[in-house]
Formats: structure tokens, sequence, C-alpha cells
């Protein structure tokens, strides 16, 4: 078994799910902060992610206007970031879940 292989496509797959995790997630309409993002990708999947993984991928999913933040303030501490979903968030998740549920539908049949 080549492991150094199996390691890069686990790490390419995890890249390449975790916009469909994020959107898929915050489509219940629930605001998050980071770390609480974070904590709630670990609860529902066996995915550890970085917080210098997150907050680049929520900035490029801002750019892309599936996602918007606002600052919140705190009673104690530092004020923190919330992101939601947008309407065109849900729409492509929506589609992200068509596509992955025939997938893995095809990949399941071989």
């Amino acid at each position: 078994m080549n492991n150094e292989f199996i390691n890069k496509w686990i790490s390419q797959l995890k890249k390449g799910t975790l916009s469909f995790l994020v959107l898929s997630i915050l489509k219940d309409k629930k605001e998050y902060y980071g770390y609480d993002l974070i904590n709630e990708i670990k609860k529902r999947t066996a995915i550890e992610i970085a917080e210098g993984t997150l907050y680049p991928l929520m900035n490029r999913l801002k750019d892309e206007n599936l996602v918007v933040s606002k600052w919140v303030e705190q009673s104690s501490g530092i004020p923190r970031k919330y992101y939601n979903i947008t309407a065109s968030g849900i729409d492509t998740v929506v589609e992200m879940t068509k596509y992955w549920n025939n997938i893995n539908k095809t990949i399941n049949s071989i």
C-alpha cells in the first residue's frame, strides 16, 4: 500500500469538501462564529479543521457571496465574527448536495 499517495488523496478530498461541509452546516440558518463552526464540523464529521484553514475558506465564501459576516460585541472579551449563509449560498449548497448524492451513488455502485 502507498501510504504517501493515500495521505495526499485524503488531503485533497478534505480540501475539496470543506466548502460543501461549511455551507451544509450554515444552511440550517444558525449563526456560527469561527471557533464554533470548527467545533460543529468536528462534532458532525471525523474531519479536523484548523483555524488557519477555516478563515481563508470563509473569506473565499464571502468573496463568492455565499456567506456574509458581522461583528458582534461580547459582554466580556473581544468581538466575534459571526457567519450566515446567503440565499445564493443556499441555492449553491442545494446544487452541491444533488451532485454529491449523484457521485456518491455512482461510486457506491462500482
